[in-house]
C-alpha cells in the first residue's frame, strides 16, 4: 500500500513536491491554531466570571485581577479592572483598547489556509495542463515505441496532480471553517463578559459612594 502511494506521488512529477510543500505549511498553521484556540486561549467566560464576581462584590479588585491569566478574555477583563482601581471610570474604554490588541491574535494566520487551498488547487490544475500537453505531444509527435510511454506519463501527471491538489485543498478549507468558527465564538464570549464585568463594576459604584 505504501509503495503504491509513493509510486503515485512520483508519477505526478515535480508539481507534487510543490503541493507537498503547501501541505506542510497548512499542517503547521492548523496545528499552531488548534493549540492556541482550543488550549491556550480556550478560557470559559462563564467560569471566569463566576470566579471573579464574588471578589468584585466584596471590593477585592486585586484578588480578582490575580485570577486573570494571559488568555485573551482574562487579559481584557484585567485591563478593565486595573483601570477601575486607578480612576473608578473608563472601564469600557480600557477593555475596548485591550480588545483591539488581543482580538487579532485569535484570527492570526487562519486566513492563510484559504490562500494555501487556492494555491494547491491551482498547482494541481497547472500539473493537469502540463500532463495533457505531454500526452498530446506524444500522440502527435513521438516515435511509435515511445508514444505509449509518453502518453501514460502525461496522463499520470495530469491525474496525480489534480488529485493531490484537491487532497490538500479540501482539509485546508475545512479547518479554516472550524478555526474561524472557534475564533468567532471566543470573540463573542469576550464581548459578552466584558459587558457583564463593566456593568457589574458600574453597579457597585453607587454603593461604594454611599459607604464613603
Amino acid at each position: 500500500m505504501s509503495l503504491s502511494v509513493i509510486e503515485v506521488f512520483q508519477s505526478g512529477g515535480n508539481f507534487m513536491y510543490l503541493i507537498l510543500f503547501v501541505l506542510c505549511l497548512g499542517i503547521a498553521i492548523i496545528l499552531e491554531r488548534l493549540y492556541f484556540l482550543y488550549y491556550k486561549y480556550n478560557v470559559s467566560g462563564a467560569k471566569l466570571f463566576e470566579q471573579i464576581r464574588p471578589n468584585l462584590l466584596k471590593g477585592e479588585i486585586p484578588r480578582a485581577i490575580g485570577l486573570c491569566d494571559d488568555a485573551p478574555l482574562p487579559t481584557i477583563l484585567k485591563a478593565g479592572l486595573k483601570q477601575y482601581m486607578l480612576t473608578r471610570g473608563g472601564v469600557r474604554k480600557a477593555m475596548e483598547e485591550a480588545a483591539l490588541e488581543v482580538g487579532p491574535k485569535l484570527q492570526k494566520r487562519t486566513h492563510y489556509l484559504v490562500v494555501l487551498a487556492n494555491i494547491a488547487t491551482l498547482l494541481g490544475l497547472l500539473g493537469t495542463i502540463i500532463g495533457l500537453i505531454i500526452a498530446f505531444s506524444a500522440i502527435s509527435g513521438a516515435q511509435p515505441g515511445e508514444k505509449a510511454v509518453q502518453l501514460a506519463r502525461g496522463i499520470s501527471i495530469a491525474m496525480a496532480t489534480t488529485a493531490f491538489g484537491l487532497i490538500v485543498a479540501i482539509p485546508c478549507l475545512l479547518f479554516h471553517s472550524i478555526l474561524q468558527s472557534k475564533a468567532n465564538r471566543l470573540l463573542d464570549e469576550i464581548d459578552e463578559y466584558s459587558v457583564k464585568t463593566a456593568n457589574l463594576l458600574e453597579s457597585l459604584e453607587p454603593a461604594r459612594k454611599e459607604t464613603t
